[in-house]
């Protein structure tokens, strides 16, 4: 190999690095699910992450120098988003990578949903079939910000915390499929439990919006609405 072949190549492989070091410390890889939700301050992400405001804008700052997120300046407040589709695409994948591979991680999984009562899950392509047939109740339970964002096309949101306040408007005798921000998420399980508990029957959808947007072409309409209000953030 010629010296210009091999800076070329040495000079390709760092860049592409930078990518692997952004996502190498698992406070990172967090923060950039959370951010797969939609644009969040810096003092939402630090709440979220259970970390103080200056770590989390240290992380924030790698993310930013490896271009996986950005920021605009709103009044005396920083909020920080993707940068890009592309971004969520890159995550999502990296997330079914690790569960296909490591076995560690399955076995997580395995054991949140058998020492949780062995909670039920759905994929998307079940999901997709009980809504075509009516007779389903689907639920978000993130954040209202979050689904006001975007949301899978029929889905009510119910906040968890005000999940028991709402039982009483859900349907006793229909199945309930509640989601949450996905895979690495625990909200929905919460939910689960609690309309368990209350005689209802509910299941887990194991998948996120943003695995919902990537494989149904059909509501490429919320796509829109997701980009529009990003490209105004």
């Amino acid at each position: 190999m010629d010296k210009e072949t091999r800076v070329f190549k040495d000079s390709v492989y760092a860049q592409l690095a930078r990518i692997g070091k952004a996502i190498s410390s698992p406070r990172r890889l967090e923060i950039l699910d959370i951010l797969m939700q939609g644009s969040k301050t810096v003092e939402t992400i630090a709440r979220e992450t259970d970390m103080s405001v200056a770590n989390t804008s240290q992380h924030l700052q790698t993310l930013l120098e490896s271009r996986l997120v950005e920021y605009e300046k709103r009044g005396v407040y920083s909020y920080y988003k993707l940068a890009d589709r592309t971004v969520a695409n890159f995550i999502l994948s990296l997330q079914l990578l690790a569960e296909k591979r490591i076995t560690e991680l399955q076995k997580l999984r395995e054991e949140i949903y058998t020492n949780r009562d062995n909670i039920e899950q759905i994929k998307m392509s079940e999901l997709i079939v009980r809504m075509k047939k009516g007779n389903v109740t689907l639920i978000d339970v993130r954040p209202k910000e979050e689904y006001e964002m975007m949301h899978i096309p029929g889905a009510n949101s119910i906040p968890i915390e005000d999940l028991e306040k709402h039982l009483a408007t859900l349907p006793i005798n229909q199945e309930i499929v509640a989601y949450c921000r996905g895979r690495c998420c625990l909200l929905s399980v919460e939910a689960v439990e609690i309309l368990r508990a209350h005689g209802f029957k509910a299941v887990r959808l194991e998948a996120s919006v943003q695995e919902w947007l990537s494989q149904n072409d059909e509501h490429s309409n919320v796509h829109d609405r997701y980009n529009k209000k990003n490209s105004n953030i």
